[in-house]
This record gives structure tokens, sequence and C-alpha cells, in this order.
């Protein structure tokens, strides 16, 4: 098998280096849609044996005494030197695993899952999008930009008639409350953007005032 070790970017290394769980498991992802694939779990033998063994040493640790510490820290030892070893055959033989269910894209060079593959033009389904899927999507786009568009133009006649002259408050001075270009504010009732001057008269009407100066209209 090749020294040269793939999956750098998507996989996951999920092993256990110690404790009679410990193991090798690596979990590799598709770089388009992210979903997982997890190699078979490898228990590590080197370690296994050396938990068993501090565990015997435990249980007789008052007849051996110092010795015990001895042979369970030779046991940690040869554990520890055979890890980085046994790890690298055991990612080899993961990735051996991970490449029946990934495919290199020759294009972008990532490592996609069957379901963004583009079998047919040997590349992922990014870089060879599926006609039909992306005929449907267009179609989708097309439909909803004359929506977009017929709902504009709705909106530029329904414009005709609003008048952009006309004074107009968000926000009623009296009580804050919101009152989205109304007349009258909602909350308390107060009449909103008055206009400071008078509708028959032309006149300036003081503000709070309720009478015109001028030809006593009512404001």
């Amino acid at each position: 098998m090749s020294s040269e070790i793939y999956f750098s970017n998507n996989y996951r290394d999920l092993c256990e280096r110690t404790g009679t769980g410990a193991g090798f498991q690596f979990e590799f992802s598709c770089s388009r849609c992210y979903d997982t694939w997890r190699s078979s779990f490898e228990a590590y033998t080197g370690e296994r044996a050396a938990s068993w063994l501090r565990k015997g040493t435990d249980l007789a640790w008052s007849l051996l005494g110092n010795t015990g510490r001895g042979v369970t820290s030779a046991a940690d030892g040869l554990a520890g030197a055979g890890w980085g070893q046994a790890r690298d055959h055991a990612f080899q033989r993961a990735i051996g695993n991970a490449q029946a269910h990934f495919n290199r894209c020759a294009r972008c060079t990532n490592y996609v899952c069957g379901r963004c593959w583009n079998a047919a033009q040997g590349l992922c389904l990014n870089c060879a999008p599926d006609t039909a899927a992306e005929a449907m999507a267009a179609q989708q786009r097309g439909l909803n930009d004359m929506a977009s568009q017929r709902a504009y133009a709705a909106g530029q006649q329904g414009g005709q008639n609003y008048d952009p002259t006309t004074p107009r408050q968000l926000v009623c001075p009296q009580c804050r409350t919101e009152t989205h270009g109304a007349a009258y504010c909602s909350g308390c009732g107060y009449h909103l953007a008055q206009s400071d001057h008078c509708s028959s008269c032309s006149a300036v009407v003081p503000d709070g005032a309720a009478f015109c100066p001028g030809c006593g209209t009512r404001r």
C-alpha cells in the first residue's frame, strides 16, 4: 500500500489512546454535502494489554510493592512506543476503505460521496451539475423573477395615488406609538404631521394652534 496519506482536510480522528477502549477509528466527510462515513473500530492491543496489566498490578499491589510500579511503567512505555506506528497503519487501512465511498474530483480535487458525484463526467456535482436539476432550478428562478417584476410594476401603478409631499410622522410625538404614516395616532388620537400653513389662506399657523390666526379656519 502507498505510504502517501490523503483526506488531509476532511477527516476526523476518533482514536482513543488509553484505557480498555483504546483503538483506532476515523471519520471521513464529503466536501460537498458533509455527509460522513466512519471506518470500523480497530482495537489497540498494546494499550489493552497494558490496561489489564495495570488492573492486575493494582489487585496484587500489597504483594508486589514497588515492583508493581516498574511493571506498569514498562507496559505503559511499550504501549506508548507502538502507538504512533499502529495509528499510521490503521489510518492507511481506513483510507483504503474510504476510497470505496468517496471520489476525487479531477477539477477541484475535492473528495465527494457517491450522491455528489457526476459519474458520467468524472467530476463532482459542484463542477459538473446535474443538467435536469439545473434546468428545474433555472425555471424556478425565471418564475420568481417574472413574479417579482410584475409585483414591482403593480407597486408602481399603485404608487401613482401616493402623494410623497404630504407631511408624515412615523412616531407620535405625544405617546411614542408607531403611526405608519397615518394622519392620527392610533394610541392617543393626536393629529400627526399637521401643515404649518393654513389650508384656506396659506398663512403660517404656529405649532399647537387649533385655528389659523389669519382667517380663523380650524386647523
